[in-house]
């Protein structure tokens, strides 16, 4: 399969050999494009698709320890103490350390966390529901549920 980049009006033909078969290689590239797509119509939200999942994911757990925040979200503990504190230094989350367990951290969202998360929910939920150019609506969701069950994961219950 070849790629076609264009630069100053010439095209060049790159060949990607059995990268275009490589799972790896071919979701980095979708990732890309994504997020492409996510800060062209929401760069004006400042705030990037993984800090707002953390956000979304609190508001859904109140309580939830920063540890098991990490796992699940497959963030290195370093980067989420770090986003964490910015967060709490934003005033959209307060940490607890509870007194049986001092090496515990649980996350809730502060009020004003959760109204910096309802007011962008349903912008972000209408941004993840359209279809990319290139898919159907039938290809995307199958592509969503592809990726829910690589990941182990399932639609939430509501």
């Amino acid at each position: 399969m070849e790629a076609t980049l264009e630069r100053n009006g010439a095209t060049d033909e790159v060949d990607l050999g059995e990268l275009c078969r490589s799972l790896g290689f071919l979701v980095r590239l979708a990732q890309i494009r994504v997020f492409e797509n996510y800060f062209a119509e929401l760069g004006q939200y400042d705030m990037r698709p993984g800090e707002f999942s953390v956000l979304v994911v609190i508001g859904l757990n109140p309580g939830v320890r920063q540890g098991v925040l990490a796992s699940k979200l497959m963030i290195k503990r370093a980067h989420i103490t770090k986003l964490v504190r910015a967060f709490e230094d934003q005033g959209l989350v307060a940490r607890r350390i509870p007194d049986e367990d001092r090496r515990v951290v649980e996350l809730t969202l502060t009020r004003a966390g959760r109204a910096f998360v309802d007011e962008r929910l349903d912008v972000l939920t209408a941004f993840d529901t359209k279809v990319p150019d290139g898919l159907t609506v039938g290809e995307r969701d199958q592509l969503v549920l592809l990726l829910q069950k690589l990941l182990g994961l399932s639609e939430p219950v509501r």
